[in-house]
C-alpha cells in the first residue's frame, strides 16, 4: 500500500479558505453601511386640501316623561318677574314669566307652549346675563333627555345645528327638537301670591245710621305648584308626535354642532393646537422648516379647518412643531 503524504492536501484546503474569505470581504465592502438621517429632518410631508366639514357630539340618554328645562336671559340687564297663575292642563299658548329690562325697555322671557312655568331662577330685580338660566319650565309630555359633562359643554355651547334621536330596539333615527338651555339649573322657586290689601278699619258715626260691618278679604288659594328641583348640566329635546316613546328607555342623541362647506383643511398630525390658534412647520423649496401661526377650525379627528394663515398651496411637515413646554417652577 502507497501512502499519500499529508502536507499537500492540508495546504489545498488551506489556500480554498483564504480564497472563499477573501471573496465575501470584496463583495460585503462594495455595500455602503446605512446612515442615520441628522436630527431634525422632515421625511413626511403633506399637501393642504378643501372638503366639507361636520363636527359631531355622540351623547348618551333615556325617555323621560315631562322633562325640566331652562329658559335663558336673552341679554344684559335686570331681570324682573310676573306672577304666573297655576295653569289648568298644558298651556296652548306661551305663558309669561318676566322679561330682562335694558335702557328701559323690556325683552320678554316666555315659557313656550305645551309647557309650563316651573320656578324663578334668580331674585327679581337682580343683575343677569345673557345666556343666564333665569326661568326653569317643565314640558307636557316625552322628552329625551342627555346627560352632559364638562368636556360636552363648551363643544354643546357653540351651537346645535341638528340633532338626530336613536331608541335602542325601537324607533329612528328621527329629529329631535332641542329646549332651553344646556346649562345646569339651580332650584326653582315658586313666590307665594301678594297677599290682598286689608280691609279699612270701622268708623263710628253717632249721628247717622249704623254702618254696615266691613267683610274680611277672601284668602288667596294656595300654589300647590312645587318648584323645580336643581339639574345637572343636560340636553332635553322633544321627538316628532307620531314617534312612540315609552318612559325610561334608552336613547342615543348625534348632535350636530356646526358644519361648513369647502374648507382648506390640513393633517391633525401636522398641525400643533386643537381650538382657536395653532402652529404648522411649511417646508421650503431647499427642505428648510418655518414655523407659522394659524387660526384653527372644526376637526374630525384626521383633518383640521385652516381659517387663516395659509393660503392653501403651501406644503407642510409631519409631525408639526413641537409647543414649547411650561417653564419649571423653582424647586421642581
Amino acid at each position: 500500500m502507497t501512502t499519500r503524504p499529508l502536507i499537500p492536501l492540508f495546504a489545498s484546503l488551506v489556500f480554498s479558505a483564504v480564497l472563499f474569505t477573501a471573496g465575501c470581504s470584496t463583495a460585503d465592502s462594495a455595500t455602503p453601511v446605512p446612515e442615520l438621517a441628522e436630527r431634525g429632518t422632515t421625511l413626511t410631508s403633506a399637501k393642504l386640501g378643501r372638503q366639507d366639514m361636520t363636527n359631531k357630539v355622540s351623547l348618551t340618554g333615556k325617555v323621560t316623561i315631562n322633562p325640566i328645562f331652562g329658559l335663558v336671559a336673552p341679554a344684559d340687564g335686570e331681570m324682573r318677574y310676573v306672577e304666573v297663575k297655576d295653569a289648568k292642563g298644558t298651556p296652548t299658548k306661551p305663558t309669561r314669566a318676566g322679561a330682562v329690562w335694558v335702557g328701559g325697555k323690556p325683552t320678554n322671557v316666555d315659557v313656550p307652549a305645551g309647557a309650563t312655568f316651573a320656578g324663578r331662577l334668580v331674585d327679581d330685580r337682580a343683575k343677569v346675563t345673557a345666556g343666564m338660566p333665569v326661568v326653569s319650565a317643565k314640558f307636557g309630555g316625552y322628552g329625551i333627555v342627555a346627560d352632559i359633562d364638562g368636556a360636552q359643554a363648551y363643544t354643546l355651547s357653540d351651537g346645535l345645528a341638528a340633532i338626530k334621536a336613536q331608541i335602542k330596539n325601537g324607533p329612528g333615527p328621527f329629529d329631535c327638537a332641542v329646549l332651553g338651555t344646556i346649562a345646569a339649573l339651580p332650584p326653582g322657586t315658586i313666590p307665594d301670591p301678594p297677599a290682598p290689601p286689608a280691609a279699612p278699619p270701622a268708623q263710628s258715626n253717632p249721628s247717622g245710621p249704623p254702618q254696615a260691618p266691613v267683610a274680611p278679604p277672601a284668602e288667596q288659594p294656595k300654589d300647590t305648584r312645587s318648584p323645580s328641583e336643581a339639574t345637572g348640566m343636560r340636553l332635553v329635546c322633544t321627538p316628532p308626535a307620531d314617534v312612540k316613546l315609552i318612559n325610561g328607555a334608552e336613547a342615543t342623541l348625534e348632535v350636530i354642532t356646526a358644519r361648513a362647506t369647502g374648507v382648506l383643511v390640513a393633517p391633525v398630525e401636522a398641525v400643533a393646537g386643537r381650538q382657536g390658534a395653532g402652529k404648522v412647520d411649511v417646508l421650503g423649496p431647499d427642505g428648510a422648516r418655518r414655523t407659522v401661526d394659524v387660526q384653527l377650525g372644526l376637526t374630525d379627528g384626521r383633518v383640521v379647518e385652516i381659517r387663516g394663515g395659509l393660503t392653501g398651496d403651501e406644503t407642510l411637515a409631519v409631525p408639526g412643531p413641537n409647543l414649547p413646554e411650561a417653564p419649571q417652577k423653582p424647586g421642581n
